[in-house]
């Protein structure tokens, strides 16, 4: 029998690799067709096609979030070529690391661009498809970093960021049964999380190992945690869920 989420399209942002494609594996096994955007669409091409070998359909699209013509032209795309979306996961991001006094305004924004401008983009050019429908589900992902980490002051305030903008997008477009909520990972095993570790000089094994330490469960994070946690947000089920933040760390955070 078919259910209603074999028709649903999502979106999701930063999808070649990390939590991203963890996402989009989860979504398509759920039963969505996923389109899988990123800065450099050859990248998304072997997880379309691993989608596809399990049974089901994605398409993978280069964009640049920050760039408002290219997302017009890319959730246009995926529309006419996959379905009209509304599932949309805001998860494409770059981490410039520094502390205040050496940051420069270049990191800044570009730390901001991708994170807060691509977030606001992406939602703003999915949201008419959505209200359309009369059926929407927003997922934006946050961080723990939204607190506070020294090092990222742009990074933690583009996270801080994208909780308000979680909060105002479920007030705005709720009474069109359109969801927002946000997930903020603590640790989470990636790419990124490696690439930071080697930028500080220390094995990985011994970055994670230390960061674990503090971690109530006793391990690190999978992009699978996040999958489930998103899988839920985009769910039929999820419907009196919104404007919410889920911090997904392990323990608690507040």
């Amino acid at each position: 029998m078919t259910t209603p989420t074999t028709t649903r399209t999502a979106i999701v942002t930063g999808a070649a690799r990390g939590i991203g494609a963890g996402v989009a594996q989860r979504l398509a096994a759920d039963g969505l067709a996923v389109a899988v955007l990123d800065l450099d669409e050859t990248a998304c091409k072997s997880l379309v096609a691993e989608i596809e070998t399990a049974g089901g359909r994605a398409l993978a699209v280069g964009v640049d979030v920050a760039d408002e013509e290219a997302v017009q032209a890319a959730v246009e795309r995926v529309a006419a070529e996959l379905g009209e979306p509304t599932v949309l996961v805001n998860n494409a991001g770059i981490l410039r690391d520094n502390l205040l006094f050496k940051m420069t305004t270049t990191d800044w924004d570009a730390v901001m661009n991708v994170h807060l401008r691509g977030t606001f983009l992406m939602t703003r050019a999915v949201q008419g498809y959505m209200t359309k429908a009369n059926w929407g589900r927003v997922v934006n992902l946050s961080s723990t970093s939204a607190l506070g980490n020294r090092g990222q002051v742009n990074y933690a305030a583009a996270k801080a960021g994208i909780q308000g903008f979680t909060k105002t997008v479920a007030l705005e477009l709720g009474k069109f049964g359109v969801t927002a909520n946000a997930i903020a990972p603590g640790f989470i095993e990636t790419e990124m999380t490696k690439a930071t570790a080697e930028r500080m000089g220390v094995p990985f094994d011994d970055f994670r190992a230390f960061l674990v330490k503090e971690i109530p469960v006793g391990r690190a994070g999978q992009p699978a945690d996040v999958a489930h946690a998103v899988s839920f947000f985009a769910s039929e089920g999820a419907g009196f869920v919104s404007g919410q933040v889920l911090y997904l760390a392990g323990g608690p955070k507040s």
